[in-house]
Order: C-alpha cells, then structure tokens, then sequence
C-alpha cells in the first residue's frame, strides 16, 4: 500500500469512527429521554434560563420543513435520504484530508440516526430549545437533537476545510 493509500484508510477510519460515535451518542441521548427520563410525561422541562428540554415529533425535514404523515411521503424522504448517505460515505471514502473524513462521517452518523428514528417511530425525536427573552419576548429557536448538532458540525467542517484546509476530494 502506498503512503497516500495509507493516509487515506486512516482517514476512512477516523470516518468511520466519527460516524458511529455520532450515530451512539445521539440514539443514547433520545432513548434515555424517552424511556428512562420519560420526557413525554414530564412535558418541557427547564434546565437553564434559556435551554429546555421537550419532546416534538419532527415528521417533515431539517428544520419542520415539508411535514407530512403521508406514508409515501415518509418513503420518499427516507429513500432520499439514504440515497444521500450513500454519496456521502462514497465522497468520505475518497476524501484527502482526516477533517473532510470526519466532517462527512459526523454527517452520516447524523443522518442515519435521524433515519432510525423515522423508521422505528415514523419522526424524528427533537428534544433541545434555546430561547431568549428579549423586551417581554420570546424567541425560540428550531427544537433540534444530538444527530442535528452532528450534522451541523460536519457541514461547518467541510466548510473550514474547503475554504482553509488542504483541496478534498469531489463530491460523487
């Protein structure tokens, strides 16, 4: 195997690790909330002064976008995504760099949580709140989970790393 083959598994492997630690930690965190805390009979509950914990079925897309409970659509979205997880981990195995590998495998960790969820309870589970009071005010933001934050975090890596780090790979 030559260097740059080399350099390559090992970034597939930080990928990889990066995608199952996702992956773990955010199905840990939803079925703690929702089989040992039970957050669905606790209703919201206060933690600071501007982050909550409450349970919301997200039956659309990133963000609330598009709900539905129409069960072809549900199939739709999840053959979507999957098709999208493939390209990814196919784009995570070609990738140049660890950042890009680990970036993308956040993203798969993410987003293969987010499918187990669809698939076992029909919804994704979201369970985080920030708010602020402003003037009297409330502003909240989008209810989101651990497999969010994942995502988030691997886009803001690509990000970084195709604007300051070493060129990747291009997408499939």
């Amino acid at each position: 195997m030559s260097g740059m083959e080399d350099s390559r598994v090992q970034h597939l492997g930080a990928g990889v690790f990066a995608a199952i630690a996702a992956l773990v930690v955010d199905q840990a965190s939803k079925l703690w909330l929702l089989y040992v805390f039970d957050i669905a009979h606790r209703g919201a509950v206060r933690v600071t002064p501007f982050f909550d914990l409450v349970l919301a079925w997200n039956v659309g897309i990133s963000f609330g976008w598009f709900q539905t409970d129409n069960q072809v659509a549900q199939i739709a979205l999840m053959a979507i995504k999957a098709v999208a997880v493939i390209v990814l981990a196919i784009w995570m195995s070609r990738s140049r760099t660890w950042f890009a590998s680990v970036a993308l495998g956040l993203i798969v960790g993410g987003a293969v949580g987010n499918g187990i969820d669809r698939f076992l309870h029909g919804a994704v589970v979201d369970f985080a709140l920030f708010h602020l009071q402003i003037g009297g005010k409330t502003f909240n933001w989008y209810v989101f989970n651990l497999a969010d934050v994942a995502i988030v975090a691997g886009v803001a890596g690509l990000l970084y790393d195709s604007f300051l780090g070493v060129p990747a790979a291009k997408a499939p």
